[in-house]
């Protein structure tokens, strides 16, 4: 599907004789003024359907055009807009608006290709999107430098003994992250790996390596603290606290960008089926395992799950920001910040809780 961004809007320029032939079609007075309120009421009454982020996007760019904040834009005003700092992203909306009256586009099968919301916009293999991709890498490494010079039980391989969360060995701090690149078993390792692939892909294609990385492993970090509370004397290995973060994460952007986001309620039913199912399974291997190393933490999950979600408003980019986003932005800040403390606190504030150490 063709994305239209800032780059490809100048392939095509609009020369002074079509804005103002657009500007006069939209001047109903014929007083050289356009009427901010008229001229979106218009737009809604032309029997288009204009999405709303559409109108949002003229409203929004008119009103900053407006040097004297009278609610009328003038064809100079109008002018500047185009030409200054403001036109590339006026003549985005307008081509979103051309593509939604016009649809021209076709499908390749036939039928009106269905246009993007501006989140998918967003999307860009510029830088490379390597972040999840070399993390698979170095997790199936090593789960196959153990299960070649090991065999059967993965978890007695050199690599998997260093690295996996030991309960028993916990003032070895490295192994509240390094466990991630321990696995049970290749299903487990298989799903990891299929999950971060194809939901930390996306979210790096619009909000770059950086900011997934961060909740990646901060799903990871929750998922260990909060294991070592709730399950003193479970082990812990996989990536799911990662994995349950980057989907949460999904559901946190949704959150925040709903309007700019064709499909939001869609998305956001699948990934809680995803959520669902994958918490099932997790306690289903919590319980039923007969020997305590085979008893991997479920909570590692929900601590990941929530460490998406709150984080994950704090991180990830928020496309348009409204003003109840800045108070639900602050909200996940302070929870998260304080919930990460309070876990590293007890953890070092009261070893007695916690199985004899080993080391």
């Amino acid at each position: 599907m063709e994305n239209i961004s800032r780059q490809n809007v100048e392939l095509t320029p609009f020369r002074n004789d079509f804005w103002k032939e657009f500007f006069d079609r939209h001047d109903r007075n014929k007083d050289g003024q356009i009427r901010i309120k008229d001229f979106i009421a218009g737009l809604k009454n032309e029997g288009h359907n204009v999405p709303p982020y559409i109108l949002r996007g003229f409203e929004e760019n008119f009103r900053m055009a407006d040097e004297n904040n009278d609610q009328i834009i003038t064809y100079d005003e109008f002018m500047n807009m185009i030409k200054g700092k403001q036109g590339s992203r006026y003549k985005i909306i307008l081509h979103k608006y051309i593509q939604h009256t016009v649809g021209t586009r076709r499908r390749y099968g036939g039928g009106d290709d269905m246009l993007d919301g501006p989140y998918e916009d967003e999307y860009s293999c510029s830088p490379p999107k390597l972040c999840m991709a070399v993390f698979s890498l170095l997790e199936l490494a090593s789960f196959l430098y153990d299960w070649i010079y090991y065999g059967g039980r993965i978890t007695d391989g050199s690599l998997a003994q260093i690295l996996v969360y030991d309960p028993k060995r916990r003032i070895e701090a490295w192994r509240y992250v390094s466990y991630m690149f321990v696995h049970m078993g290749s299903a487990h390792l298989l799903v990891n790996l299929l999950v971060q692939i194809l939901l930390g892909v996306p979210l790096e294609m619009v909000h770059g390596n950086f900011r997934v990385l961060c909740i990646y492993i901060a799903g990871v970090l929750a998922g260990s603290l909060g294991t070592s509370i709730s399950d003193p004397t479970v082990y812990l290995a996989g990536a799911s606290g990662g994995v349950y973060a980057l989907m949460t994460a999904h559901i946190a952007s949704i959150i925040m960008n709903w309007t700019e986001m064709r499909f939001a309620l869609y998305q956001l039913f699948i990934f809680g089926c995803l959520i669902v199912v994958d918490v099932g399974t997790a306690l289903y291997g919590r319980y039923s395992g007969d020997d305590a190393s085979s008893r991997i933490g479920y909570v590692a999950h929900f601590a990941g799950a929530l460490t998406g979600l709150l984080f994950g408003i704090n991180v990830l980019r928020n496309l348009r920001v409204k003003s109840w986003e800045n108070k639900v932005w602050w909200v996940s800040l302070v929870t998260f910040v304080i919930l990460m403390l309070s876990a590293i606190i007890f953890n070092i504030a009261y070893p007695s809780y916690f199985p004899t150490q080993n080391v």
